[in-house]
């Protein structure tokens, strides 16, 4: 005879519990839940501060959780005003020319930029010598604020505000901030490590990241913080990624991954709650771990291209 599963407190994992919210079905501890006429309902869902308030007070200052979601506003905004500069550069819709674009690009040698870009303007001013693997090493970040035109960067900041806003309310500013720099490298490291010699641009690699947070939470901490839709959201974009051509397969990948893994640290794998819980040496170990190991491997792969 089968064993039943324990079902534990979403906010509290270590705590077994048999009740569960009369609106989202998600189950509660008795510390969390609030009487209502229509039956049990949790934090989220009892219109009024909760007992557990007092408890996460602290926590929320320690990850600077705001009102709202600042860095999400700020993040899209900072897009949209490189992308700007772009243009009063005369870099054409597409932003594949300037100084921006140019420091700015993923790549491992810059020298490869014109065997790489089909169709490119004989006096494209590019440098010879530019790229990672000439110590042009904010390159695994900045590209992550640069866009190949007015539709790419729609499409990226549409997805940074509907699922960045919705996961940086969830774990605060500070956490989100983190796991977004830190998957943003993650998705760098993977598009150099499958195509080093094609110029890379784009924020989705530290959307990926945020998606796979996203699905640590829903999947593992039965957290819905996308509503349940991390996973069919992954997969669909994942298609969209391995069919349409000219898209960093290695940079959403890489992202993915290292958002994932940043949120697993976060939650001391499994055994606390992202939102609720202490980041702790093990979740700030992580994070940074993931980071270096993400620089490293942009180093090794890139070497061999100087």
């Amino acid at each position: 005879m089968a064993a039943a599963v324990e079902r534990t407190c979403y906010r509290h994992p270590d705590r077994v519990t048999g009740l569960s919210c009369s609106e989202c079905g998600r189950p509660i501890c008795t510390e969390c839940m609030t009487m209502a006429p229509v039956g049990i309902r949790c934090p989220e869902h009892s219109g009024r501060p909760q007992g557990v308030q007092r408890v996460t007070k602290g926590v929320q200052r320690a990850a600077y959780e705001g009102v709202g979601s600042r860095v999400t506003r700020a993040l899209v905004a900072l897009n949209v005003l490189v992308y700007v500069a772009e243009l009063a550069q005369g870099s054409g819709l597409e932003a594949t020319r300037g100084s921006i674009y140019q420091n700015g690009a993923l790549i491992a040698n810059g020298a490869k930029v014109r065997e790489t870009l089909v169709g490119l303007p004989a006096h494209f001013p590019y440098p010879d010598l530019i790229g990672v693997a000439h110590g042009d090493w904010w390159r695994l970040m900045s590209a992550a604020f640069l866009h190949y035109g007015p539709f790419h960067l729609l499409l990226n900041m549409l997805a940074l505000w509907w699922f960045g806003s919705a996961l940086e309310r969830r774990i605060g500013s500070g956490r989100f901030l983190a796991i977004y720099v830190v998957s943003g490298l993650a998705g760098s490291a993977g598009a150099l490590m499958l195509d080093p010699t094609t110029p890379t641009v784009g924020a989705s690699g530290a959307i990926f990241g945020i998606l796979g947070a996203g699905l640590v939470m829903e999947q593992v901490q039965r957290d819905y913080v996308f509503g349940g839709s991390a996973l069919g959201v992954i997969l669909l974009n994942l298609v969209f990624t391995f069919s349409v051509s000219n898209i960093s397969i290695g940079g959403h990948i890489g992202g993915l991954i290292g958002g994932a893994a940043c949120a697993l640290g976060l939650s001391r794998f499994g055994r606390a709650h992202i939102a609720y819980g202490r980041a702790g040496v093990l979740g700030v170990a992580t994070i940074a771990a993931v980071g270096v190991a993400s620089v490293l491997l942009a180093y090794w792969k890139t070497r061999g291209y100087a």
